[in-house]
Parts: structure tokens; C-alpha cells; sequence
């Protein structure tokens, strides 16, 4: 069955502009009605004005679409508890939410200040978390929701002159991680996608060439999915220019050196101990601490 947000409410972060306008775009031609929250400021997240979210309503519009905007910061507690409540009085609910909101400040981290690295923290997960939990009680009492969260290749393997921006992406995917379980029960499902795009976040870090292969609407079709009914829960899926795969975390079966395994030891075995083809994911860490009690089982390499 094709996939629809016929009756469905979303609220879309930073959808003023790049990909948080193309998921919505999406979203709305799939039939969702949507709410377009952008503080509108400049990338380092500076200024703002609810201009860029009007200019995506009116487009949304102007197709057929339902949408409203809101101009509140992510960060901001009063403005996310405005934004849900403003849903809420339009809509009467709230089924998903994309949490893609983001500003960069980029510097090596011998020449970052404290204040780059914390404001970059407090917009892409403090940004993410707060409106999650605003609607999360809304999502528990309908039986339904779909969170999809904005991770980040630099988040999963870094990358120079990022620490901050990186430290915030991998906290989504733990973030993530966790929340999927407490959503079970009450059929909330969280994922995160991981784009590759073209959007004033990267502009200025790619040739025109490729930018124009990685138009942002090229990763939308894998956040309609992530959001729809049938999606699944706890996945990372990337995505660029019409290419998708899935990442995960994984671990090495491990061995056992025994308890007066010393440094040397470890660094004997090490191959063995990073035997990538003996790794796996788990769906929770007690999992993977059952693999462990179930390692120690073992005769000692060591003896």
C-alpha cells in the first residue's frame, strides 16, 4: 500500500529552508498537514525572523496543502511548549515530528570557544530533545507516533574542525537509541536519517557540480519513510542524490584473556579483540552486557 499522511499532523524543524522545505514539501504532496517552525537566523544560528517559514507555508499552500508556520527557537523551552501548543490548537494532534533544526560553527577545537561548541549542542540536540519531549505524553495518549531524528556522517565518523557539531549528531543516535524502547509499547517509533545535501550548511564545502547532484529533496523520500506508518524503529538510513543505505553500531564478538589480562596482553590479541568479522548490532545494551556474561564463560586465552 502506497505510502500517505492522509489525516496526519507533522511538525517539521527548521523547514524554513534546505532539507527541513524539502520534507515538508514531501510531507505535504503525501497529504500531511504540516507545521513549519524556522527561527529564520543566520547559520550560526544568529537573528531570525519567521519569514523563510511563511514563504514554505505559502508554497504548501499554493499546491493544495495545509501548513501554518512558527517562528519559535528549538532551544528555547517557551517557544517549543508555544509550538506544540499552537499544533495542538490548529490540529487537535501531533503524529510526527522531524526534528531536523541545526546551525554550524566551525573551528578547529584548539581555536573553538566554549560557547561555539555549547551552542551548537543546545540547537541540534538540546533542539531536538525538547521538542521530542513536548510532544511525547501527545504521542503516548494517541497510540501513535513517528520521530525521525537528523544524525550526521560527522556524528558516526567525524570530521576536522567539527568536534562540536559532531558530539551533538552522535548524541541523537543514543538518544534514538533509548527512546525507540520507551516508544514501543505505545507504538512510537524514532529513527534518524543521515543526509548528504546541499544546503547553506554545506555549500561552501563542495563544488557546484556536486551540490547540484545533491539537491535536498533527494533525502526526503527516506524521511516520508521513516515517518510513515510502517516504518520501522531504531534505524539510521543515509541518504544522497537518490542513493540510501543503512548504519548501525556494531561490536566485535570479543575474547577472553581472563582477569589478570595486563595491557601487554591486550595489545598481543588485539587483532583477535578487533575481529570485525565477528561483530554484530545490538538492539539494547543489556544485550550486549549478556554477551559479556556469557564471554567470561569462557576459557581464558590466558589461562
Amino acid at each position: 500500500m502506497a505510502i500517505s499522511f492522509a489525516s496526519k499532523v507533522a511538525i517539521i524543524t527548521g523547514a524554513g529552508g534546505g532539507l527541513g522545505r524539502a520534507h515538508a514539501l514531501a510531507l505535504a504532496k503525501l497529504g500531511a498537514k504540516v507545521v513549519i517552525n524556522d527561527l529564520g537566523g543566520a547559520l550560526d544560528g544568529s537573528g531570525g525572523n519567521s519569514a523563510a517559514a511563511e514563504k514554505v507555508v505559502a508554497e504548501i499552500i499554493a499546491a493544495g496543502g495545509e501548513a501554518i508556520a512558527n517562528g519559535a527557537s528549538v532551544s528555547d523551552d517557551a517557544g517549543v511548549a508555544h509550538l506544540v501548543k499552537q499544533t495542538m490548537d490548529q490540529w487537535g494532534r501531533i503524529d510526527v515530528l522531524i526534528a531536523n533544526a541545526g546551525i554550524l560553527r566551525d573551528k578547529s577545537f584548539g581555536k573553538m570557544a566554549l560557547k561555539d561548541f555549547t551552542a551548537v549542542m543546545d540547537v541540534h540536540l538540546l533542539g531536538t530533545v525538547k521538542p521530542c519531549k513536548a510532544v511525547w505524553d501527545i504521542m503516548k495518549a494517541q497510540g501513535y507516533g513517528r520521530i525521525v531524528v537528523t544524525t550526521s556522517s560527522t556524528g558516526l565518523y567525524g570530521n576536522f574542525g567539527q568536534t562540536n557539531y559532531g558530539a551533538a549528531k552522535a548524541s541523537l543516535v543514543g538518544f534514538m537509541n533509548s527512546l525507540k524502547l520507551e516508544g514501543a509499547k505505545d507504538n512510537i517509533r524514532v529513527n534518524a536519517v543521515c543526509p548528504v545535501a546541499a544546503t547553506r550548511m554545506t555549500e561552501a564545502l563542495m563544488p557546484p557540480a556536486v551540490l547540484e547532484m545533491l539537491k535536498p529533496e533527494f533525502v526526503s523520500p527516506a524521511v516520508a519513510y521513516l515517518a510513515s506508518d510502517d516504518a520501522p524503529s531504531g534505524m539510521i538510513l543515509t541518504a544522497a542524490a537518490g542513493a540510501f543505505a543503512a548504519a548501525q553500531m556494531m561490536e566485535t564478538d570479543g575474547i577472553n584473556l581472563g582477569r589478570n589480562a595486563s595491557a601487554d596482553d591486550i595489545a598481543a590479541h588485539f587483532g583477535q579483540i578487533a575481529d570485525w568479522s565477528t561483530a554484530k548490532h545490538y538492539g539494547q545494551g543489556g544485550e550486549q552486557n549478556a554477551k559479556f556474561l556469557a564471554r567470561v564463560q569462557d576459557k581464558p586465552l590466558l589461562g
